[in-house]
């Protein structure tokens, strides 16, 4: 009997072309994790872009480099022929533990450039927490797969009686020099130490990274290299340990046939002990097929919080890569058992997470960019499909509040780095706590928030602007006069004042709602007023957002594009045409400055028309020409505007062209125009793919989704049951939109809709939204304002 039933099963998985086997490199019935392709815009790539071997958030990144050298332009590149070692940490301002098998002579202490290795894509494999490469300089097959806090590899050696593992720690890595770097001997089968990462411009406080390594098959001899009167020495008997700066170390084996060795790397910022402990809890057998699989499954858990349906191939592999990317790029900081350690003070203090009754951590605490933008893309995408996640990330910029007096910009290394302008963490807060997510301490998120609306908060700091006295960014004048003037006096980068007046408007207004939200009505109401000082820039006359000068006068020779220049005088990476419309709290009073509907429509169509011969990016980084710019974040909501005018069907038709010419390419040669910045344009490319939007970034007390048309036949959001009371949220489609655009009429529950936008209640409390598309604009629908 059970021989039919297995034949049966057989017979019926050839005839659906599926098969009910398991892990990478097997068919089987295709899920969300196997159409992510890491290679997506490879060719171009920043050092904490590309991650193969790692988890959701995961702490260890791990991956081949094929430039070991820079923030920009480094990490796994995909034209390039070379890898030059296998690194575990691809985060914002972090690297670290670079290791590298080899054959032959020992040339470790010689660097990335003697012992590199050519390599093939014909012999690659590349997958969401796996990555298989052979290094052909000496035949060895490289695996690679990972746990959230430990590398797992396999090299499959020849016979060699020189083999040899390199760790070089001290070599420089990413973004900067080692300070120092330790190696030590365990036993025969384990050796530990630490890296320290110098400071970077960003980056003001070294940070140690501790590992441990252990081994399958014991090493034959442990030795290594330091620098010594200028020249870095091999160590034959290195004794207990070979310390300090550019130093480094190396297992040999020897093997009189191939030979598979497998090696774990756990690491930690707090101590070796810890970094044994993450080891020994997360991965204490050595089956390194079993964490492929795991790893495997985790992410198609993640990725199948959305499900779609039609589309075409190509949409559904950069919609799973895109929702990926926003899971991948930032950073877990915290060890297993919710240790961290805290260098916002004079000296490292390691500090510990809120534990369960259990003596589990409730969270983990992150390394991040900015989250510059992040109102667009994450924080919409979070707070719909992992509230969880978007709660935790609110959490740790709190801690830095309460361990250094700030929340954070930019964290890293348990540190400030003031990365870009303003209070980034606001619109994140005011958006989580509006729309239920609160599962962080609400009074410190309110008086930190309220601290950087003034002068001393992080708006003070301009870009990667450190020190307790930073004017950089111009906050005083803002309180005083309303504006910032052009190019406000003080340190550090990004000192645009237009940008930072209506970067400040707009948190001023998110605050409002945070307080609005706490029923607290006199800081509401001040707020709301202070959100009006975009207008204080605004000049009728040429009908643009214009810097002012400190006297109050009129930037002269003002025009609303520059060519040739990265930005423009007053503009933070961008220019007047873009930043004009970056008032997303108070899109109808821009639209009544432009003098009314008729009038915005012509203008930033006419924008759209001018920008699609670039793809709306800005080639070469040249932000300041643009009329339109998706190569960076603050233009982002642009082709959601014309709903806000009486246009819907215009959003609808370029929301269409922005995804389809600037984000629809799934070769190593496109797909992000070269940053898609720790998951903030993935995030926005799920956005546009699904059809939900909300240029206010979700913080208003009744946060409100705009609807365009998906590309996908149907939609599947699965609710988080421990924030919302719905199960699921479906959008289904009639018309074929991948080939029809407009949208026709709607549906929702069963009742007509003619509004452009559902509540985000409507959302989550489970429901069905209904489409139906067509080829041409269907004026009458969306008009609706309520």
């Amino acid at each position: 009997m059970m021989k039919k039933y297995v034949l049966w099963l057989i017979t019926l998985s050839v005839l659906l072309g599926v098969s009910f086997s398991t892990g990478y490199g097997q068919k089987r019935a295709k899920e969300p994790v196997d159409y992510v392709d890491p290679l997506i815009d490879t060719h171009q790539s920043r050092w904490f872009y590309f991650s193969s071997a790692s988890r959701p958030f995961g702490m260890v990144n791990l991956s081949p480099d094929t430039q070991t050298r820079g923030s920009w332009d480094s990490g796994y590149r995909y034209g390039d022929r070379y890898i030059h070692t296998f690194s575990h940490i691809h985060a914002w301002q972090m690297s670290g533990i670079p290791v590298m098998p080899t054959t032959g002579p020992m040339t470790g202490h010689k660097g990335y450039e003697a012992y590199k290795s050519s390599f093939s894509h014909r012999d690659e494999v590349v997958k969401p927490g796996y990555h298989k490469v052979v290094l052909e300089d000496y035949d060895i097959e490289v695996e690679l797969t990972s746990t959230k806090r430990v590398g797992f590899h396999r090299y499959r050696y020849p016979s060699s009686e020189n083999a040899y593992i390199l760790f070089d720690l001290g070599a420089y890595l990413g973004h900067g020099p080692m300070q120092d770097a330790m190696i030590h001997q365990v036993s025969n089968r384990e050796v530990a130490g630490y890296a320290v990462m110098a400071p970077t411009s960003r980056r003001k406080k070294p940070s140690t990274v501790y590992f441990v390594a252990q081994l399958d098959t014991p090493m034959h001899e442990f030795g290594g290299w330091k620098s010594e009167w200028g020249e870095k020495q091999v160590i034959e008997d290195p004794g207990d340990q070979i310390k300090g700066p550019d130093s480094g170390g190396y297992l040999r084996f020897s093997f009189d046939k191939p030979t598979t060795v497998k090696m774990k790397v756990a690491i930690s910022y707090v101590s070796e002990e810890q970094a044994r402990l993450n080891l020994d809890t997360e991965l204490p057998h050595w089956n390194f097929d079993r964490v492929v699989n795991d790893s495997r499954d985790e992410w198609n858990d993640w990725l199948s919080k959305i499900e779609v349906e039609g589309g075409t191939k190509a949409h559904r592999v950069k919609f799973y890569t895109d929702l990926w990317h926003s899971l991948l790029g930032r950073r877990t900081y915290s060890d297993v058992n919710g240790k961290y350690t805290d260098n916002t003070g004079p000296e490292p203090v390691v500090r510990q997470l809120p534990l369960d009754k259990n003596g589990q951590p409730t969270r983990d605490m992150y390394n991040s960019d900015s989250f510059w933008g992040a109102e667009w893309t994450i924080t919409l995408l979070w707070s719909l499909a992992y509230p969880d996640m978007m709660n935790d990330f609110t959490a740790t910029l709190l801690d830095y509040y309460k361990n250094g007096g700030l929340i954070a910009r930019g964290p890293s290394g348990g540190n400030y780095t003031y990365v870009m302008v303003g209070d980034q963490a606001t619109p994140l807060i005011a958006a989580a706590y509006n729309k239920g997510i609160r599962n962080f301490d609400i009074d410190a998120a309110w008086e930190g928030a309220l601290k950087n609306a003034y002068p001393g908060g992080i708006r003070s700091h301009a870009g990667y602007e450190a020190g307790p006295n930073a004017t950089g960014g111009g906050m005083q004048q803002y309180v005083d006069q309303g504006w910032v003037p052009v190019h406000p006096e003080g340190e550090g980068g990004h000192r645009e004042g237009a940008a930072q007046t209506l970067f400040y408007a707009y948190q001023d207004w998110t605050l409002a709602q945070f307080a609005k939200g706490l029923g607290k009505k006199e800081q509401y109401q001040r707020f709301m007023d202070r959100s009006g000082n975009w207008k204080n820039l605004w000049d009728s006359e040429t009908g643009w957002i214009r810097p002012k000068n400190p006297d109050g006068s009129w930037l002269a020779d003002f025009e609303p594009i520059l060519a040739d220049s990265f930005n423009a005088p007053g503009f933070v990476e961008g220019n007047s045409a873009t930043f004009t419309h970056y008032v997303p709290h108070d899109v109808n009073g821009l639209i009544e400055a432009f003098g009314g509907p008729e009038a915005y429509v012509e203008q930033l169509n006419e924008q759209f028309e001018m920008a699609k011969g670039n793809r709306f990016i800005a080639k070469d980084k040249r932000h300041a020409e643009s009329w339109v710019d998706y190569s960076n974040q603050p233009s982002c909501q642009m082709a959601h505007l014309f709903n806000f005018a009486g246009a819907p069907w215009l959003s609808q038709y370029w929301v269409r062209q922005v995804k389809e010419l600037t984000y629809g390419d799934t070769t190593p040669f496109g797909g992000y125009n070269g940053d898609e910045d720790q998951g903030l344009m993935g995030a926005l490319g799920v956005l546009m793919s699904v059809g939900l939007f909300d240029v206010q970034g979700g913080a208003d007390v009744e946060p409100r989704w705009e609807i365009t048309t998906p590309v996908f036949d149907k939609i599947t959001i699965h609710l988080d049951s421990d924030y919302y009371s719905g199960k699921t949220f479906t959008i289904d489609v009639k018309g074929d939109p991948t080939e029809n655009i407009y949208i026709q009429s709607a549906r929702l529950n069963g009742k007509p809709l003619n509004r452009y936008w559902i509540t985000h209640e409507e959302i989550v409390n489970g429901g069905k939204l209904m489409l139906k598309v067509g080829p041409k604009p269907n004026k009458e629908w969306g008009v609706e304002s309520e």
